[in-house]
């Protein structure tokens, strides 16, 4: 099995990255999704966040209320860090039993929106970095997620550098380029993977 840590900043085009690796047989672990679930309803996760922030972190249905959840920590580091210590044990947890079920030769995917930021690296045989200029990743949030320039700025600004993140990168992924152009530069990083993958299985001399 080879493990592959997928980072890039916010409005990169990681997620797109993410679909075309799948497509090509990769098995994905999303951090994003896990970190939903694992606060789901009825979960001992949602009960934790009740627990440190209130309920008025709750929608009227029950679920948590992220955006307003978001607000909160995202103005106050130490909230965030609580908010931090009560979901990511879960989410590695629950992405080492999704790896276990893997099989031997898989080239599994970790999708790790702050792999940089938590200095996880270490966690992966092979890195790859997602990468786009902030101009592109400025449009893209303001254009495709509707957000307000203001907003997708402090977004950027919260995450780590680009410099800090091609720092820790194996493999690069320039995501400044059409869609074509990304999905032949996929296919290239996807045989590079799968060398790889089949390298750590056969036997050391």
């Amino acid at each position: 099995m080879l493990k592959v840590g997928l980072t890039g900043g916010i409005g990169a085009g990681k997620s797109e990255v993410s679909r075309l690796l799948v497509e090509r047989g990769g098995v994905l672990i999303d951090a994003d999704r896990i970190a939903r679930e694992v606060v789901a309803p009825g979960t001992p996760g949602l009960a934790s966040v009740v627990e440190a922030f209130g309920t008025d972190v709750l929608a009227a249905d029950g679920s948590l209320d992220r955006p307003g959840l978001g607000a909160i920590v995202f103005a106050d580091p130490e909230k965030l860090a609580v908010l931090n210590s009560i979901v990511h044990p879960l989410v590695g947890a629950r992405s080492r039993e999704l790896e276990q079920a893997a099989a031997e030769d898989a080239v599994v995917v970790h999708d790790v929106p702050l792999l940089t930021e938590n200095g996880l690296a270490s966690l992966y045989d092979v890195v790859v970095v997602v990468d786009a200029s902030p101009e592109t990743q400025l449009d893209r949030l303001v254009r495709l997620r509707g957000m307000t320039e203001e907003d997708a700025r402090a977004r950027m600004a919260a995450q780590a550098t680009r410099e800090k993140r091609l720092e820790i990168a194996d493999i690069v992924i320039d995501n400044d380029v059409p869609l074509d152009d990304l999905r032949e530069r996929v296919g290239e990083v996807w045989a590079d993977l799968i060398r790889r993958a089949q390298a750590s299985q056969t036997p050391q001399e």
